[in-house]
């Protein structure tokens, strides 16, 4: 079975659906409502372990009660989190999601201060029994952390290279895959063109760098030259969390050995499929209805 550890964070999603996004103040009403766990290196984790991987999360949460509902959730989802630090009286991570007619959406994020920015404790975890390592930027000392002690064990890595204030340079050059979101690249690079800025980033790694680009697919340099996969077309109603299900799939295929083309196809067809359910997870598919997808399109 493939082994995979997803280090980042873990917040609660509090997601409203309304006609249109708002455009100034006032007050809106919803369609619709619903509550479920969120954070990028988590939802990877609940796709990679909806994929059929043996799945452990590492994050932080706060002895409240979002935090007891993050790390029940998971669990139920087939995520092992017994490596999660529950820090005692603190408040754990939240966000506001505003989704439109269309399945775009708006993300006010909350990162709760009282959670320790130190990973001290992934010195007394062996990182040799994974098969990837996969970390957000979110939490940027975990990641360092993490690919640290991955690459002391020869155990691959793979950054999702989102906006985050922080330099992530370090990072990169600590990754042998660095999946970029298009402003997550364009924030690190200064570069408009994603070919010209995929380019600028590869000079920070002797890994494999691409960008994703919502439903126009994936870009990624292969033996320095371009390449694409288109994205897949799907009645789209919520695209809450399709990049980090792409990376949770992107990590699990190429821990099984796929070569990139492979790899990326096989993550687009997860995003694709999760954008036509409501919420970050709940339309996450499983590797048969996956195959099953990709076979329409060969």
């Amino acid at each position: 079975m493939t082994r995979i550890v997803c280090v980042g964070i873990t917040v609660l999603d509090r997601i409203w659906y309304l006609d249109d996004l708002p455009k100034e103040g006032g007050k809106y009403v919803a369609k619709n409502f619903t509550e479920v766990g969120g954070g990028p290196a988590a939802t990877a984790a609940v796709a990679a372990a909806k994929l059929g991987a043996k799945v452990d999360f590492i994050g932080r949460v706060g002895d409240d009660d979002t935090g007891r509902k993050l790390l029940a959730e998971l669990e139920s989802l087939g995520v092992n989190t017994r490596y999660t630090l529950v820090v005692p009286g603190a408040r754990s991570s939240q966000s506001a999601v505003l989704v439109d007619g269309s399945g775009e959406r708006v993300i006010v994020n909350y990162p709760s201060p009282d959670l320790p920015v130190t990973a001290d404790w992934f010195r007394d975890i062996d990182f040799s029994q994974w098969d990837m390592v996969l970390a957000d930027v979110r939490w940027h000392n975990g990641a360092k952390q993490a690919f640290s002690l991955a690459r002391q064990q020869g155990v691959p890595t793979l950054l999702d290279a989102d906006v985050t204030p922080q330099d992530i340079a370090e990072l990169i050059a600590l990754s042998d895959h660095a999946a970029f979101s298009a402003p997550g690249l364009r924030r690190l690079t200064q570069v408009d063109d994603p070919a010209k800025a995929l380019e600028k980033a590869q000079m920070l790694t002797n890994g494999h760098v691409y960008v994703t680009q919502g439903d126009e697919g994936c870009l990624w340099l292969e033996n320095n030259a371009l390449c694409h996969q288109p994205g897949f077309a799907v009645d789209v109603i919520d695209t809450t969390g399709a990049g980090d299900v792409f990376h949770g799939a992107l990590a699990v295929s190429l821990a099984q050995q796929a070569s990139s083309k492979e790899a990326v196809r096989f993550a687009n067809a997860v995003a694709a499929l999760k954008c036509t359910k409501p919420g970050g997870r709940a339309g996450i598919p499983d590797c048969d209805q996956t195959r099953s997808f990709l076979s329409l399109f060969v």
